[in-house]
């Protein structure tokens, strides 16, 4: 049966194929951050950040036995632990965060990831930035204004929180596109796990619990679910472009909102969907943007080759 599935997904197209790839993987995420909510709810978020990374390293060990210690061997060590501290920095404010809010309305203000990373790609990297794209920004922080509606001049701490997973994500995201220069998808992601399984289990021990079984399921699925999004989004990228792909991750906020219902009987508020759809068309214009500068400056380069 599973062979059968897979000849006919392989018939597809590659595009099609892309999507649905894109489609599952935005459940998957949804279906996480639904785990992590209800495992926060019983258990303290430096030991679901624990978990988290040390199922994921579990899940990624087999391959990591295949592929033998070249995965591990690197001469940037304090790159690697600067992109660990990021994404520690991003999953434990995300965890602690997602314990306060709505599954909806934390996907929504997620969504802002991209537009710090672009900001921060412009002070970091020297990036260019131009008017279009300075526009799309100002709309999706327009867009994450909507869904936390300070009142007063005051955010929730959960919203806070969650824009500092944001930021923090971004950050990681700058630091990897450093890496990948002169490293492997497979040496980042596995370094990347390996210390942050360790970094994390030193706040995991000072509020440490032990899990029960049901809890050690879910704790299990977080792990797994997440490197297999990461393997599935590389799967996907490998198919057609980002700029393609960009408008299948606005799902996220669809299956949040049914999980958030069937879990936890939340109705995510027409200001979560209006700020989380201004949010989505921002950073969905920027990724469009980028790859339009981006063959632009491939057939320049054949050109110049050429002649």
């Amino acid at each position: 049966m599973i062979s059968y599935l897979s000849n006919l997904f392989d018939r597809l197209p590659r595009a099609t194929g892309a999507a649905l790839i894109m489609i599952f993987v935005a459940m998957l995420i949804s279906l996480m951050h639904a785990a992590i909510r209800i495992t926060t709810s019983e258990l303290h978020p430096f030991e679901v950040a624990f978990f988290r990374n040390f199922f994921g390293f579990l899940v990624l060990f087999p391959v990591l036995m295949r592929t033998g210690r070249s995965a591990l061997q690197t001469s940037r060590w304090p790159a690697h632990l600067l992109r660990t501290m990021f994404q520690f920095i991003s999953m434990t404010a995300f965890f602690f965060g997602i314990s306060m809010l709505p599954l909806a309305k934390a996907s929504a203000l997620m969504f802002t990831a991209p537009l710090f990373a672009t900001i921060f790609a412009v002070f970091i990297l020297g990036e260019k930035i131009r008017a279009r794209r300075v526009s799309a920004l100002a709309l999706g922080f327009i867009g994450m204004l909507i869904i936390v509606r300070p009142a007063g001049g005051t955010i929730d701490l959960g919203s806070i929180l969650i824009i500092i997973a944001a930021a923090g994500l971004a950050c990681m995201l700058i630091s990897i596109k450093s890496l990948s220069d002169t490293e492997s998808s497979l040496s980042i992601t596995a370094i990347g796990s390996m210390m942050m399984t360790v970094i994390s289990i030193g706040p995991a021990i000072m509020i440490w619990q032990w899990p029960t079984i049901e809890q050690s399921i879910w704790l299990f699925m977080v792990g797994a679910i997440g490197s297999l999004a990461h393997y599935l989004v590389a799967q996907a990228m490998s198919r057609a472009e980002a700029s393609e792909l960009m408008s299948y991750d606005f799902t996220k906020l669809v299956w949040a909102s049914f999980l958030g219902f069937l879990f936890f009987s939340e109705i995510p508020s027409w200001w979560t969907l209006a700020g989380g759809l201004l949010i989505f068309s921002s950073t969905a214009y920027i990724a469009y943007r980028e790859t339009r500068i981006g063959k632009v400056a491939i057939t320049e380069e054949s050109v110049n080759e050429r002649f």
